[in-house]
């Protein structure tokens, strides 16, 4: 693919993201995502919908300038390549930030569609490795990519230590040590208790070389939340979760939640001996059920 085509990519997302949020209608997110971010952007028009049917048209459109596209070299399908571009919305320090959306596609005749996103400290992704025409390095999801942890098996890594604790390749930080000891503090308060499980996801992870040896990768994982109040009380949804409600509504002091999260991270080669450090993470509820 050439730059003329990842702009065009980055246009279309672009468009389409704003005429979902404009309209709340989740039915026109699968025309510009997939994988993980479809799962998580969709079910946020869903709540949003819940909330004003009517939709948002005065929703602040996104905007994109200073587009930088890397494209790894290939064979066979899926491909991806990745959109670095300066957005309109800032972070919760005020500043605006660059958005790192990595776009896939299945085959020739099918539409580049935004699969992960992440956001960067300082704007300042990990610098990659690339060739003397530009091109960027895919890593094997598998045994071959010479990783600590193959891009393959992240998903399940992932989930199992925030499920145990045990296999220390994580990287301690917000996403990792830190996310267990919130989920601990939330489990037993007075009068509710909170049972996590987290588990693989299906969607593919992505994973480009980074100069060192190591890789930076995108990939996602599901965990399931069970909420247990004190009998004889109920457990309210909320106005912006209705609209994940599965099944009628009723009064119940038990409620599961279903939520998918994207991570990007940075997996050092298998011979430094380093652990996975968690940059960025970004999350959504997709469903809600009356147990």
């Amino acid at each position: 693919m050439s730059k003329a085509d990842g702009a065009k990519a980055l246009k279309h997302f672009t468009e389409g993201f704003n005429e979902a949020n404009r309209q709340l209608n989740p039915q026109l997110n699968p025309s510009f995502e997939g994988g993980a971010l479809l799962a998580i952007d969709q079910a946020g028009i869903k709540a949003a919908h819940a909330v004003r049917p009517q939709g948002n048209p005065g929703f602040r459109a996104l905007e994109f300038t200073d587009a930088r596209f890397t494209v790894p070299q290939q064979k066979g399908w899926p491909k991806y390549f990745i959109a670095n571009a300066a957005s309109n919305r800032k972070n919760a320090a005020g500043r605006f930030t660059r958005w790192f959306l990595v776009f896939s596609r299945d085959g020739i005749d099918e539409k580049w569609r935004a699969v992960y996103l992440a956001t960067f400290p300082g704007n300042k992704a990990p610098e990659l490795k690339t060739d003397r025409n530009g091109y960027a390095e895919a890593v094997p999801a598998g045994a071959g990519s010479g990783l600590a942890v193959a891009p393959g098996e992240l998903s399940r890594s992932y989930a199992d230590y925030l499920n145990t604790g045990k296999g220390a390749v994580f990287a301690p930080g917000r996403e990792t040590d830190g996310w267990r000891a919130r989920r601990a503090k939330d489990a037993n308060r007075p009068g509710v208790r909170i049972m996590w499980d987290d588990t693989a996801a299906n969607y593919p992870p992505v994973s480009l070389r980074t100069k060192g040896g190591g890789a930076l990768v995108f990939f996602s994982t599901v965990y399931h939340q069970q909420k247990t109040v004190f009998a004889g009380a109920t457990i309210t949804v909320s106005g912006a979760l209705k609209g994940l409600l599965e099944g009628p509504p009723k009064k119940t002091n038990r409620m599961g939640f279903t939520t998918v999260s994207g991570q990007t991270v940075t997996v050092p080669p298998k011979s430094a001996g380093g652990k996975v450090a968690v940059l960025n993470r970004i999350e959504a509820k997709t469903s809600v059920r009356p147990l």
